[in-house]
């Protein structure tokens, strides 16, 4: 990330204030802001991609368009929706453009009229999956993975599927008992998506819940903390975490493995959304249409967003994926059933079940 690009997250709000922009409730994790300060225009991204991770699309639209003022927020996903649902409606968006892993919650929002419409040959390019009523669309493609410290997991006891992972927790004396890491599904909108996912499609849901509670296994918020912790020695086996980050970690720290479950393997899109009166809706409608285009798709390949192991469907341990373990998760409808506030607390009630405490 260049000097002259990122400031701090204090230098990010003083510009809000500088244009008169109000200053959320919820804040952002981080604020970073991008071009000049007298630039002609300002343009906000909220997301809940790391800067470290995204700057580098950023960087690269920018390259396309002059005086722009891009202004990046970094969230957490629960938060992001609650604030966007928030300010659609009060019908005030500061945000003009919104990107979350949560896609459950990016639905939901679409559903309640809170996104404007863009069409162009880049978006009626995209497969139908991931195009929900031209309001929506998904711009990454990362697989839910299984991570591991190579370091301290022999290779024959490496999980290749979530019945190998089944097998190493049912040993009465484990020794992977209290070092098995998974999202807090309650803190992370991911974390939900994938267990709800999983619970849907999954036989071995139940299972893992079971052994999960028998073995004491260890809950997490982010991303970042499990990777870092694997790597650490102080988890053996993370499940669940998103590939992009893994592969990132990995690049720079080889005690970390990964592995794509035979079984099947979930595979995220990071679902984009126009708020509806965005204040710059034409920059909004070009980032998007950057970002979709094989410029854009390139930047995020090198920016691991579009994963090179599903592009060659064979996981970190050589093993060759079929087209059929893997299970994109698809922009629909659909996804509110997660959103549904009476599924959505009976599931958290059972999960509580297999993760009890604060």
């Amino acid at each position: 990330m260049k000097d002259t690009q990122c400031k701090s997250i204090a230098f990010g709000l003083w510009m809000l204030a500088a244009f008169n922009l109000p200053v959320t409730a919820a804040e952002p994790e981080l604020v970073v802001q991008y071009g000049a300060a007298a630039a002609e225009q300002i343009f906000i991204v909220r997301s809940t991609a790391d800067i470290s991770v995204f700057a580098p699309v950023v960087e690269a639209f920018l390259e396309t368009r002059s005086g722009l003022t891009l202004i990046y927020e970094q969230w957490g996903s629960n938060d992001l929706y609650t604030q966007s649902r928030a300010e659609c409606r009060e019908g005030a968006p500061v945000a003009d453009v919104v990107i979350s892993s949560g896609v459950h919650q990016m639905v939901k929002l679409v559903n309640e009229a809170c996104a404007q419409s863009h069409v162009s040959r880049e978006t009626e390019q995209l497969p139908a999956a991931l195009r929900w009523r031209d309001e929506l669309w998904g711009i990454s493609r990362e697989p839910a993975v299984v991570i591991y410290n190579q370091d301290l997991v022999p290779p024959a006891e490496v999980p290749k599927s979530r019945f190998d992972l089944l097998d190493l927790l049912r040993p009465a004396n484990t020794p992977y008992a209290g070092r098995v890491a998974t999202y807090d599904i309650e803190r992370s909108g991911l974390g939900y998506l994938f267990a709800f996912v999983d619970a849907q499609e999954a036989s071995t849901f139940g299972a893992l819940q079971e052994a999960f509670v028998r073995t004491q296994a260890v809950r997490s918020c982010c991303s970042s903390d499990i990777i870092r912790s694997v790597a650490d020695g102080r988890y053996l086996i993370a499940y669940n975490v998103l590939g992009s980050y893994a592969q990132g970690y990995q690049q720079q720290d080889d005690r970390i493995g990964i592995v794509l479950p035979t079984d099947y393997t979930l595979v995220l899109s990071r679902a984009l959304m126009i708020p509806k009166g965005a204040n710059n809706g034409a920059a909004a409608a070009d980032f998007l249409d950057f970002l979709l285009s094989p410029d854009g798709r390139r930047v995020l390949r090198q920016a691991l967003l579009i994963s090179p192991l599903l592009e060659t469907e064979e996981g970190a341990e050589g093993e060759t994926l079929s087209s059929t373990a893997l299970r994109p998760i698809g922009l629909s409808p659909a996804l509110m059933v997660a959103r549904d506030q009476l599924t959505r607390e009976t599931f958290l009630k059972r999960w509580r079940v297999t993760f009890p405490g604060p």
